[in-house]
């Protein structure tokens, strides 16, 4: 699909609140709310605008700590921890990488103990590492057009 400014203009509006009405976003890129329905709509039919989300505080929910892991898979257990990775409920992402480790994780834990026994069942599909996330620096930066 191509973007066309006003379009960009849109997605800004709903990266920065998507709750906001389409009225609202009309009223701020100069177009009518069912114009604007009308270009989400086609924005999310060709798969530019992949959903909506409520975005939750870990720390308002328990989990005091959250980490950077990565993992080297020892041979043969790639695949079988690319199946497990996806039933853990700590890890809010996990990317597949490129060089000396093969994945990422962000997670979220309850404690020190708690980080312990997530890295008891990693251990069993390679060699981890793991670093404390002290802070957000940037945090869901709007995508802007590439150039």
């Amino acid at each position: 699909m191509n973007l066309d400014t006003l379009n960009w203009k849109i997605l800004r509006c709903l990266q920065q609140n998507a709750r906001q009405s389409n009225a609202e976003i009309g009223r701020q890129v100069g177009i009518s709310s069912p114009a604007v329905s009308e270009r989400i709509k086609k924005m999310e039919d060709a798969g530019v605008i992949l959903g909506y989300k409520t975005v939750v505080s870990p720390l308002d929910m328990g989990y005091q700590l959250k980490a950077i892991i990565t993992l080297r898979a020892f041979i043969g257990k790639l695949k079988p921890f690319l199946d497990k990775v996806k039933t853990y409920d700590e890890v809010l992402n996990c990317y597949r990488i490129t060089g000396n480790e093969n994945i990422v994780m962000e997670v979220v834990l309850r404690d020190q103990k708690h980080l312990e026994s997530f890295i008891d069942q990693l251990i069993i599909y390679g060699e981890t590492k793991t670093q404390i996330v002290l802070s957000h620096v940037i945090r869901y930066k709007e995508l802007k057009p590439s150039k």
